[in-house]
C-alpha cells in the first residue's frame, strides 16, 4: 500500500474508531507527571486494572519523587510485587526519582532525550508521559496492542516498536499521535484479542485486510 493510500485508510480507521470510542485516553491512574511515570513502568507485561490497584496503596505511602528516592528499594518490591518483574521495576522507580531529584531539580523532564535517560524508560513511557501528563505530542505511543492492531491493519510490516512507531509518524497527521494509540488500546482489548478475536462485532471489519482476504 503506497503512502498516499495508507494516509487515507489511517484516517478512516481514525475515523470509525473515534466514533466508536468517543472517550478513548488513559487508563492508568494518577494526579501528577512522576505518579504517570511510576504506572507506566509498573505497566510493563501488566494489566492496567491490576496497576491502578497498586498505585492506589503506593501512591498513599509515598507523597513525591523525594520520598521515592530516599525509599528502600525492598519496600517498594513489597507493595509492586503483583506487577510481575518488581525488582528491575522498584530499581527503576526509584533511580528514576534519583536522578530526577539530582539532575532535573525535582521535576519530570519534559523532553524525549531527558526522559529516555531515565532508568527503564524507553520510547513507549517516554511517549506517555509526554503526551499524557504534558500533552507535548514527540512520537506515538507503541505497546503491545498497537503493534499487534498496526499489523493486523497492515499499517506496518515491522515487529519492532520502534520501528512500528517510525512507520505510523510518515502516515498518521501528528494531530492524531495522542488520540491513535488509545483507540487501538480500546479496540485491542475488547474486540480485537490476540486469541478469540470478535470479527463479528469488530467496527473495522469492513475495511480490516484480514476480514477482506477471507471472503
Amino acid at each position: 500500500m503506497i503512502i498516499n493510500k495508507k494516509k487515507s485508510y489511517v484516517l478512516n480507521i481514525i475515523d470509525i474508531l473515534s466514533e466508536n470510542y468517543k472517550f478513548a485516553g488513559c487508563t492508568l491512574n494518577f494526579s501528577n507527571p512522576f505518579e504517570l511515570l511510576v504506572a507506566t513502568i509498573l505497566s510493563a507485561q501488566c494489566k492496567d486494572e491490576r496497576i491502578n490497584k497498586i498505585t492506589e496503596i503506593l501512591f498513599k505511602k509515598y507523597k513525591n519523587i523525594k520520598e521515592y528516592a530516599e525509599a528502600d528499594v525492598s519496600v517498594i518490591e513489597n507493595y509492586i510485587r503483583s506487577a510481575g518483574f518488581f525488582r528491575n521495576k522498584a530499581k527503576n522507580i526509584v533511580g528514576s526519582a534519583k536522578l530526577i531529584m539530582s539532575e532535573y531539580n525535582g521535576n519530570v523532564p519534559q523532553t524525549m532525550k531527558k526522559l529516555l535517560k531515565l532508568p527503564g524508560v524507553a520510547r513507549k513511557t517516554a511517549n506517555v508521559v509526554l503526551s499524557s501528563a504534558f500533552k507535548k505530542i514527540e512520537g506515538i505511543v507503541v505497546d503491545t496492542h498497537v503493534m499487534r492492531i498496526s499489523n493486523l491493519l497492515e499499517l506496518t510490516e515491522n515487529n519492532n516498536s520502534v520501528r512500528i512507531e517510525k512507520d505510523l509518524m510518515k502516515i498518521v497527521p501528528q494531530k492524531y499521535w495522542i488520540k491513535l494509540p488509545f483507540l487501538m488500546q480500546i479496540l485491542g482489548r475488547r474486540i480485537c484479542k490476540a486469541r478469540n478475536q470478535n470479527h463479528v462485532i469488530c467496527p473495522l471489519n469492513s475495511i480490516c485486510p484480514k476480514q477482506l482476504s477471507s471472503k
